[in-house]
């Protein structure tokens, strides 16, 4: 019989408050007490079934949830995946959606950022549903794969050879593959002979892996490789049953034949080996692929999807079964397909065959789980405009947590429940099972729709921007917010959708808490996202890097900022600094203060009213932009739009800042007057020539006319705009004197000089570098030289009348230059040579353009050891030297240019050449200088930009040698003597720090000075900075107690010391009597009740331990006065509880004994309890047990005598 009970919102509103009333049944009952009606022992305690079987109805609402799938944007996808119940590593039933299984899936979300939902089919076998984005759900798949399906393993040999090419470049290949595939897969190291890669995972992943390892190793095959293109319905009888065909053509032909597995969508076989036996192989599988594809045909049935597993069979050992005992291939459609039509293909005779084997196992299977079901419905109503106010507790019911929950209660009631999808629009739960499992499910269901209502959606309003520092890199920071709110479920919108808003769910308090401690993050970054930019010469930003970023990491650690600087290529002298405001300024005086103490730089304040600041700066910033060019790239800093504030501040070299500060005042006096603009265009390459070598040209119009021209800047887009600003007729003169020159730039002339042929490959060396900066500098002017070999002089000049003329004028310079060259020679050591070049010749690269020189270093002793360099560059000419007497080759440094720039040069190069100093420092304090694994002399020596040289140990010298150049060797020396001045300093407090002193103290005493778990002797030392040793427990000395450290923290420590050994000499000890029966209460449950006392009477309590001679003595030591209150305290306690003690043995006197009960039972009927027949204890001698019995089921407390039993001894 089934019963219905709908629930109201009054009755719901009852339940939760506690006051729904009790249904009580009451069940007629017969006056005969006749035997044969009472029930047996199997019917009153059935026997559990051998296998459970769900309800059919699982299947019924395992589909109503998902039947309808919410459409999916584009990057999202879902994938299903199947492990089956002999693959499952949780296989317990009763802990589905709980336990470990549901923290490793919790787990995996959190991880991947993927979102999975699990049921358990009929077979206990497990589905998981993950959605998310791709490379979410591959990671997914993967995790789920290696933690909850149990894990096989394979190997598969290659050449040793081919193992780099499935490693991939990076490892990226192999790190696709196991992606790909799922499995972990381990390639022997390059020093292991082995040639077997391991996989591990499941068998359809080994497969795959497998599969695609062979492919890669066949391409990389030098033997014959085929690809044979055969469909895919006909691989299994190429492969066999259990791959014994494809195994037995293998060792015939000794050809390897690949062939994808059934999981792989691929139709192309590779078959490799020597070439006869690939032909072979070949032959073989089109012989079968031609006589199959003739002779077979197929039939198609339909098969309920949820049974095709059954004709799969586990591992697919099923459909090998059919296709050996037939020879028919059964082809199932894949799991993500919603098609139902199983498909047999084969020879027509054995097709029958073959379709009787499919129908078995799936009618077997079937009968196996019809079960006689009692049904009981019950409605669960929720009223529609509660669900509308919680978004839908159904919802909620089908999230991934709840739906752990709600399989929990369906299998632990063996019940089904089935939830109304969305578009049912109904708000009734149906139950079906056995009336009992129905309420228990009913009443847990109640109380979950109760939690739900518990719940608070909070959506934050976070900046985008913080959302990926929230986040962290792959999720840690996040993941610590979540373990610290685990009921908390935290969502971040899709970076796509810009959108701020961060949702929260969970209980009420926990979201609160979550809100407040994420609001609190986002205060902090928000507070350390201070940004500030600081102008540098771009000449000073290697001193404040630093040798090896020395100075820019003290920096940034010590102000705790992030400091960042412009690319070495980057025009911009800005140095951004990132982080608490405090911090950012502090960071930007120190960067100022090296570049204060580095150059001659002022910093003045210039008022100029702020109405014509905007005017000033110019569109984008070309009017300033071109006075602190003109003027040595001195930064002028305007103040904040719209502040009313009127000072500029200009800081750079004091003769620059001063130049600026004129042309900023003319400017702003101009505008203030009357200003006026004009433009004009010029072609890009006209500009140099325009502005003339040191900007000459222009500064002769700017004289003349007094208005100021500006030119583009890289960064502007219109590269032919120039500008002039002024008064009226200076910018009309200007004007006019400029369109004059870029027009007599467009008359294009074509002109001709002389040039000695032996100073042309002056001209073109470097990839004719001297020629592209002639056209750079003069608009663009093309200079053509006759032909290498041809004995020519005549040079041809093509371009803008004035530009050629330019260009010819500084041709003839560059000649008479290298007509006066002449070439010296600079001995220097050549163990110098090296430091003399600089990192990459970049010192030798500077002296060249500082003084107009060649200069070329000399071949190395070894000449294989380094090339020739010239400029800092590699060049393989030698210079020899003319007079044999000279010194050795290899130390001739040899300079060409005019006598007194190469003069020039030589003191340069010679003020390169390291120096060598020697200091005394004592040889005790060597290896203290040295530092850990030599990172303090590496420190120093980075720092000072020297070379230190410290002696070796036996040799026992005092005298380090410094070895650097002249105007670094006086910092090093005075860093080293400052290094010195601390470690003695250290020595000095090292001695100090050692004295010893002994006290006596009895063993006895030593574990109170310890304290518990150390806390006593440990705040004795962090209270006097001292170390204390107690004796060890072979010392003969046990009673001695040694304290280091300072002389008067040692004895501080030591009268500490003493002061608890004579307050520990004051005390008593007495003995008291106390029944052993109140013992246990005293104590307390794990001793928390003697620790009160013992706490709060400042004393120590010893009791009897099990088997001593009085049970009843217990100690009591402490202070005389604090034993006597403690002692009264416990005679207080024991009186209490022997009160108890003497009332519950009165209790047990009184209680009738067995006889006495079943007479007064009589008087008052004759019930006799609940009875069965055939009970086990029945067949035997022995008796059911007596309940009414002290000695069946004696009281707590009496004693009671054991006596023997079939039952084995009993166990208390």
């Amino acid at each position: 019989m089934s019963s219905v009970a709908v629930l109201t919102q009054e009755s719901f509103n009852e339940h939760r408050s506690g006051l729904l009333p009790e249904q009580t049944v009451v069940a007629g009952s017969s006056g005969a007490g006749d035997e044969d009606a009472l029930p047996t022992y199997k019917d009153a305690f059935p026997p559990l079934p051998e296998k459970a079987a769900s309800p059919e109805g699982t299947q019924e609402s395992a589909n109503a949830w998902t039947s309808k799938i919410r459409p999916l944007k584009s990057s999202v996808i879902t994938q299903v995946f199947h492990v089956p119940l002999e693959e499952r590593k949780y296989k317990d039933i009763n802990q589905f959606g709980e336990g470990d299984q549901a923290k490793v899936c919790v787990d995996i979300m959190h991880k991947t950022g993927a979102h999975l939902e699990l049921s358990m089919a009929k077979d206990q076998g497990l589905s998981i549903m993950v959605s998310g984005k791709l490379d979410a759900v591959m990671k997914a798949r993967k995790e789920i794969v290696s933690r909850l399906q149990t894990q096989a393993s394979a190997t598969v040999a290659i050449p040793k050879e081919h193992h780099r090419f499935v490693i991939g470049k990076n490892g990226e290949k192999l790190q696709e593959l196991e992606l790909k595939t799922a499995t972990k897969i381990q390639i022997p190291r390059p020093d292991d002979p082995s040639n077997q890669i391991k996989i591990s995972g499941t068998k359809e992943g080994l497969e795959k892996a497998k599969h695609e390892i062979l492919l890669i190793s066949a391409e990389q095959d030098k033997r014959a490789v085929e690809r044979v293109n055969i469909d895919k319905v006909y691989h299994p009888f190429i492969t066999g049953a259990y791959n014994k065909l494809v195994g037995e053509m293998m060792q015939e032909t000794g050809a390897r034949i690949n062939v994808p597995p059934p999981s792989v969508n691929k139709t192309e076989i590779v078959i490799t080996g020597e070439k006869e036996q690939v032909a072979l192989a070949v032959a073989m599988i089109k012989k079968i692929y031609e006589e199959k594809k003739k002779n077979a045909t197929t039939i198609a049935v339909e098969v309920k999807k949820s049974q095709h597993k059954y004709v799969i069979g586990p591992k697919g050992n099923t459909l090998q079964e059919i296709l050996e005992r037939t020879g028919v291939s059964v082809e199932i459609p894949p799991s993500d397909s919603s098609s139902e039509t199983v498909i047999l293909r084969g020879e027509p005779d054995r097709l029958g065959q073959a379709l009787t084997e499919v129908y078995a196992k799936v009618l077997i299977t079937h009968l196996h789980q019809i079960e006689a079901i009692v049904t009981d419905l019950v409605r669960l109503q929720i009223v529609q405009q509660k669900l509308d106010q919680k978004r839908s507790l159904f919802s909620l019911f089908r999230s991934f947590t709840c739906l752990f929950t709600v399989n929990r209660i369906k299998e632990l009631h063996k019940v089904t429940v089935r939830i109304p999808p969305d578009n049912e629009k109904s708000n009734l739960i149906r139950i079906e099972g056995d009336p009992q499992g129905v309420q228990e499910a009913k009443k847990e269901l109640l109380e979950l729709a109760s939690r739900m209502e518990n719940e608070r959606t909070k959506d934050l309003i976070i900046e985008q921007r913080f959302h990926r520092a929230i986040i962290g890199q792959k999720g840690e920071k996040i993941k610590e917010v979540r373990d610290k709110f685990p009921e908390v479920i935290i969502n971040f919108p899709d970076p796509a959708q810009k959108s701020d808003i961060v949702q929260l769910r969970g209980p009420r308090t926990e979201v609160e808490k979550c809100s407040k401690f994420m609001q609190k993050m986002v205060a902090e970054m928000v507070e350390n996202s201070f940004s500030v930019s600081v102008p540098i010469f771009k000449q000073f930003h290697k001193n404040i890097i630093g040798k090896g970023g020395a100075n820019i990491k003290k920096i940034r650690e010590e102000t705790n900022t992030k400091i960042d600087l412009p690319a070495e290529n980057s025009n911009s002298e800005m140095i951004v600094i990132t982080g608490k405001k405090a911090n950012c300024e502090a960071a930007r005086n120190r960067i100022l203060a090296i570049q204060k103490e580095l150059a001659n730089i002022t910093e003045v304040e210039v008022s100029i009213p702020s109405k014509l600041h905007n005017s000033l700066i110019g569109s984008k910033g070309r009017f300033v932009r071109s006075i602190m060019e003109e003027c040595g790239g001195v930064h002028i800093h305007f103040p904040t739009e719209g502040s009313g504030i009127d000072k500029v501040t200009i800081r750079g070299p004091v003769e620059d800042v001063e130049k600026a500060k004129q042309q900023l005042l003319a400017l702003a006096e101009e505008k203030q007057t009357k200003s006026h603009t004009a433009e004009l265009r010029a072609k890009p390459e006209y500009h140099k020539f325009l502005i003339g070598k040191g900007g000459g040209n222009i500064r002769k119009v700017r004289d003349s006319t007094g208005a100021r021209i500006i030119f583009p800047t890289a960064d502007d887009q219109d590269q032919e705009l120039i500008t002039v600003v002024g008064t009226e007729e200076a910018v009309r003169e200007a004007q006019k004197e400029l369109e004059e020159l870029i027009k007599s730039l467009d008359n294009v002339v074509e002109d001709t000089m002389s040039v000695d042929p032996k100073h042309h490959r002056y001209f073109v060396a470097r990839r004719g570098q001297v020629l592209r900066d002639l056209a750079d500098e003069y608009g663009g002017v093309m200079v053509s030289f006759p032909r290498t070999g041809s004995q020519s002089d005549k040079v041809t000049l093509k371009g803008a009348k004035e530009c050629v003329e330019a260009a010819k004028k500084r041709m003839q310079e560059i000649i008479e230059d290298l007509d006066a060259q002449v070439t010296m020679e600079c001995v220097i050591p050549q163990k110098f040579h090296r430091s003399i070049m600089g990192p990459k010749g970049s010192r030798i690269q500077q002296i060249t353009r500082d003084h107009n020189v060649q200069i070329k270093f000399p071949d190395r002793e070894d000449v294989q050891e380094a090339p020739v360099q010239e400029n800092g560059e590699t060049n393989g000419e030698v210079k020899e030297p003319g007079d044999p007497a000279a010194p050795k080759k290899c130390d001739v440094i040899v300079i060409s240019g005019r006598k007194e720039r190469c003069e020039a040069a030589i003191e340069a190069l010679k003020a390169l050449v390291p120096v060598t100093i020697e200091v005394e420092v004592p040889f005790e304090l060597h290896r203290y200088i040295i530092g850990q694994k030599g990172s303090g002399i590496r420190k120093m020596m980075d720092e000072f930009e020297v070379n230190i040289q410290v002696p070796a140990p036996e040799l026992q010298s005092d005298i380090i040698s410094i070895t650097g150049l002249a105007n670094h060797l006086d910092r090093a020396k005075e860093g080293l003597l400052e290094r010195v001045k601390e470690l003695q300093a250290e020595q000095e407090d090292r001695a100090l720090r050692s004295f010893k002193l002994t006290i006596t103290v009895d063993p006895k005493y030593h574990p109170k000075i310890i304290g518990r778990k150390g806390a006593i002797i440990t705040n004795i030392r962090t209270e006097h900075d001292v170390n204390i040793q107690f004796p060890e427990k072979n010392d003969e000395n046990q009673d001695q107690i040694t304290i280091t450290g300072y002389e008067h923290k040692a004895t501080a420590a030591r009268d500490a010391i003493q002061a608890i050994v004579d307050e520990l000499e004051e005390m008593i000890s007495e003995d008291i009597t106390l029944d052993s029966r109140v013992h246990a209460r005293i104590i307390g449950a794990r001793g928390k009740g003697i620790r009160k006392i013992m706490d709060e009477f400042k004393v120590d309590l010893r009791f009897p331990q099990s088997g001593a001679a009085d049970p009843n003595i217990v100690t009591v030591m402490g202070r005389p006065e604090l034993v006597d209150e403690a002692i009264d305290h416990l005679l207080n306690l024991e009186e209490e509880y022997m009160a108890d003690v003497v009332e519950s043995a009165k209790m047990a006197h009184i209680r009738p004994s067995g006889s006495s009960a079943a007479a007064m039972d009589e008087s008052r009927g004759s019930s006799k309890g609940f009875v069965v027949r055939e009970a086990p204890w029945t067949t035997g001698s022995e008796k059911a047990p007596d309940m009414s019995s002290s000695e069946d089921f004696p009281s707590f407390g009496a004693p009671v005598a054991t006596k023997a039993s079939p039952w084995g001894p009993k166990r208390f």
